[in-house]
């Protein structure tokens, strides 16, 4: 038997939230942020053609854990409102700008208005962050998977640790469908592994095809906790290849995106 891994230091400055361990729902010590504020968008950066960043300001800072995310809700002059949470992609800094990845759905009435309608300089309500289990301190190495926009709060952890090098290491797999699909792809480097479905850019070393157990493999590394992150096909698919590969159930967390708008 081999010995644990050293766990590393919570980096300060981040909100206190359970540890990597056993699991808690309990919301973290001194209460989570409730309230809403009126964030101002600072920019709109398209990533894909269905996906967009959206940096925004916000008056009363909320730093965040990477793996966190933020609700957002719209309302009409009629007083109809719709809300819709979205990862925070951006890594915590001191909590006045966040930035959060929204894929435009068919016929969403809220990311439809966010790619659309909201402009630079325009106010957008939001409140959080939010997240106690889906969240990376920096404490144990991390295995990053996640597929389309599920990205987001792995790029948050990812630019996370390249903001600190000294934390535990990472390693992303991401998986789209085409290189046009991949979003903050000038962004990713040597700790990730890009997996294409449908069609794989001239060159690949890898043939178009789902996430499979050879491609795994390699980053499944004792005291590793996974964090994956999807469609719900897309997660049960990757926690099933883990778990034939190895990997501790108890160090898979999982967190579907369903078919909000």
């Amino acid at each position: 038997m081999t010995d644990p891994l050293p766990e590393l230091p919570e980096l300060p400055g981040l909100p206190e939230l359970p540890t990597i361990g056993p699991v808690s729902r309990q919301p973290p010590p001194g209460g989570a942020r409730r309230h809403w504020q009126q964030a101002t968008v600072l920019e709109k950066r398209p990533q894909t053609a269905r996906m967009t960043a959206l940096r925004l300001s916000l008056p009363d800072p909320a730093v965040h854990t990477p793996g966190q995310h933020l609700v957002v809700r719209l309302t009409a002059p009629d007083g109809y409102a719709a809300s819709r949470s979205y990862s925070i992609a951006s890594a915590p800094t001191d909590g006045t700008e966040v930035e959060l990845l929204v894929e435009r759905l068919d016929d969403g009435e809220v990311s439809g208005y966010l790619h659309e309608d909201l402009q630079v300089g325009d106010p957008l309500e939001v409140r959080g962050p939010f997240g106690g289990w889906f969240v990376w301190a920096g404490q144990r190495p991390a295995l990053l998977i996640g597929g389309g926009s599920g990205l987001a709060p792995l790029v948050a952890m990812l630019r996370f640790h390249r903001l600190h090098p000294e934390l535990a290491t990472v390693h992303l797999v991401a998986s789209v469908r085409t290189p046009d699909d991949l979003p903050y792809a000038t962004e990713l480097a040597t700790e990730s592994t890009i997996v294409y479905t449908r069609r794989a850019p001239l060159g690949a070393l890898r043939p178009a095809g789902r996430i499979d157990a050879a491609t795994l493999a390699p980053l499944v590394l004792p005291g590793t906790t996974a964090y994956v992150c999807g469609s719900s096909g897309f997660a049960d698919h990757v926690s099933d290849l883990l778990v034939e590969l190895g990997h501790p159930e108890g160090d898979i967390r999982v967190e579907r995106y369903g078919a909000t708008s």
